[in-house]
């Protein structure tokens, strides 16, 4: 096994004439929570889906705790590593608890996995994320937050070494969108590796160990938060004068929208 969980080697990504990710190199290491900032179109969650296995790439590769995802079957990858997509696909007309016992699914073969630790496992992730009261609600019939809490939910109860969530805190309130961060880090802390792709750039000041900055799907920057999150460079990439200054209460920078420009 590597010491390095997630390795993503010249990461190229094509869609007929379009390259939406070119030549990138990533890491994440067991007990780190990288998070994967940019503006619209960087290429922040193609990124994030060529590292789950979920989109081949066109050029390079990717191995998880050393196993090239090339070569891995359906049930490995399902056990090495969980997502949280921006639109989970769940048509079918599922309870809340039955999306989270989805999850479940890959230990389904394991000799040590028992039906009372996949009961334990579902009830610990819907308490963490604030959902145990929508057990009997049918998914679709909740809030666009609520459906990202079960989905998470759904990925805390899958319990596996990586973790890749992709805009966790999208459409949830400022108690929910913290209950979120504060859970990607703790998983963080039981050295896991934790990728996430955020918006919210002061989310990834304060909780993230690394960050990943993208523009026209390469990587323009990366390193500790106070290395990549600089006026200038914000300034330029998101193309919006940002000012920097330090957190008044926490160790990190804060970002906030200097003037724009008047039309």
């Amino acid at each position: 096994m590597s010491d390095i969980a997630v390795i993503g080697r010249s990461l190229t990504y094509r869609v007929g004439e379009a390259t939406l990710i070119a030549g990138v190199d990533f890491e994440a290491a067991p007990g780190e929570l990288v998070a994967v900032i940019g503006p619209n179109g960087a290429g922040k969650s193609t990124l994030l889906n060529l590292l789950a296995g979920n989109l081949r790439p066109t050029e390079g590769d990717v191995l998880l705790d050393g196993v090239d995802i090339s070569e891995a079957l359906p049930r490995d990858l399902s056990l090495l590593r969980s997502m949280l997509t921006q639109r989970e696909p769940i048509d079918i007309p599922y309870t809340a608890a039955q999306v989270v016992q989805i999850g479940r699914f890959p230990h389904r073969r394991d000799v040590n996995n028992s039906a009372a630790r996949d009961a334990a496992a579902v009830a610990n992730a819907m308490a963490t994320t604030d959902t145990t009261q929508f057990a009997a609600r049918i998914y679709a019939t909740l809030s666009g937050g609520e459906q990202t809490r079960v989905s998470l939910a759904r990925v805390l109860a899958q319990e596996t070494p990586i973790v890749f969530l992709d805009e966790p805190t999208t459409a949830l309130d400022v108690a929910h969108q913290e209950r979120v961060m504060a859970e990607a880090v703790r998983l963080s802390r039981q050295q896991r590796a934790v990728v996430v792709v955020l918006h919210d750039l002061n989310a990834a000041a304060i909780h993230s160990d690394r960050i990943v900055l993208m523009d026209q799907g390469a990587v323009v920057a990366r390193g500790q938060p106070r290395d990549v999150l600089r006026q200038d460079l914000l300034s330029d990439v998101y193309a919006q004068p940002m000012v920097v200054v330090d957190h008044p209460f926490r160790d990190c920078p804060l970002v906030l929208t200097g003037r724009g420009t008047s039309h």
